[in-house]
C-alpha cells in the first residue's frame, strides 16, 4: 500500500538548523515515530506563520507532507510552548541539555512512546519549577534505564556482594557502583558517598513528585552531577555541548 502524501503528529522540537537564506531543518521527537528530521519553510522569516510553532522546545501538532529527502513541514499548531523555560536562561539551559541528550542517544524513525511521555513531562516539570538539578538527574536516570544503560546501585559490579551502607566507588566502564574493596583496584572509579547513593537509588525507583521532594545541599548536588556526566559522557563517547553552556551560567550565577 502507498504511504499517504501527508500526516500528521505532535512532536517536540529538540533541534534546529539553518537550512538557504530562509528555511530550518527541524528535529523533531514525536510519539509515534520516534525522531526524525523534517524541513521548515520560511521560518526565519519575521512574518511566518509556522515560526511561532516550532520553535525549540515547543510541543506541536504538526502536518506534513512527504519529501524525496526531508519531510516538509505545512502546518503547525502549539499545545504547549513551555515559555517558564524560555523566560530564563537557567530553564532554557536545561531544556537544551535533556533535548540534546535526547537526540544523542536515539536513532531515527524508532517509535518510542514512553520516552516521548519522559520528555514531555520533564519539560513541564521544568516548566514548574526553579529547582533543576532533581528533575535532571531524574530525567537522566530514567533515560538511561529506559534505554538499557540503567546502572547498577544496589550490588558491586566487581564482586557482586550487596554494597554497605558506606563510602562506595562510581565505575561509568563498569556500568554502577562498586565496593570499597573492589573500587580502590579500578584505577578511573570515583568515589561515591553513601548519601549520593541513597539519593540516586531513590530517584531511580520513583516517580518526579517523589524526586522534587527530595532535599539536596550544593556539595551533594554536585557530586551526583560529576557522577552522571561522567556516565553519560563514557556512554556516548563525547561530551555534550550543552554542558559547557550550563558550566558557563553556574560559574556566572556563583560569581554575583
Amino acid at each position: 500500500m502507498t504511504a499517504p502524501k501527508t500526516y500528521q503528529t505532535e512532536a517536540i522540537i529538540i533541534k534546529r538548523i539553518k537550512l538557504g537564506e530562509a528555511d530550518r531543518i527541524l528535529t523533531l521527537y514525536t510519539p509515534e515515530l520516534g525522531k526524525l528530521k523534517a524541513v521548515a519553510k520560511g521560518t526565519r522569516r519575521p512574518k511566518s506563520k509556522l515560526g511561532g510553532h516550532v520553535e525549540l522546545l515547543t510541543h506541536s501538532r504538526l502536518m506534513l507532507a512527504r519529501g524525496r529527502n526531508l519531510d516538509i513541514i505545512t502546518q503547525a499548531q502549539t499545545i504547549d510552548n513551555f515559555l517558564p523555560i524560555k523566560d530564563d536562561l537557567e530553564g532554557i539551559s536545561r531544556g537544551l541539555y535533556i533535548a540534546e541528550l535526547v537526540d544523542s542517544f536515539t536513532g531515527e524513525h524508532i517509535e518510542d512512546r514512553q520516552l516521548f511521555d519522559l520528555l514531555l513531562e520533564t519539560l513541564k516539570q521544568l516548566s514548574q519549577s526553579k529547582d533543576y538539578e532533581p528533575i535532571l538527574r531524574y530525567f537522566e536516570l530514567h533515560l538511561l534505564d529506559h534505554l538499557g544503560y540503567r546502572p547498577q546501585l544496589q550490588h558491586c559490579t566487581g564482586c557482586n556482594s550487596q554494597l554497605k551502607p558506606d563510602s562506595n566507588f562510581f565505575s561509568s566502564s563498569l556500568g554502577g557502583v562498586l565496593c570499597y574493596k573492589c573500587g580502590l583496584n579500578e584505577p578511573v572509579a570515583r568515589p561515591l558517598s553513601l548519601n549520593a547513593l541513597k539519593v540516586l537509588r531513590l530517584w531511580q525507583n520513583c516517580d518526579f513528585a517523589a524526586a522534587r521532594r527530595v532535599r539536596i545541599n550544593r556539595e551533594l548536588a554536585i557530586e551526583l552531577e560529576q557522577v552522571m556526566r561522567e556516565y553519560i559522557r563514557y556512554l556516548l563517547e563525547k561530551q555534550l555541548k550543552s554542558t559547557a553552556w550550563l558550566d558557563r551560567l553556574k560559574s556566572e550565577i556563583t560569581h554575583k
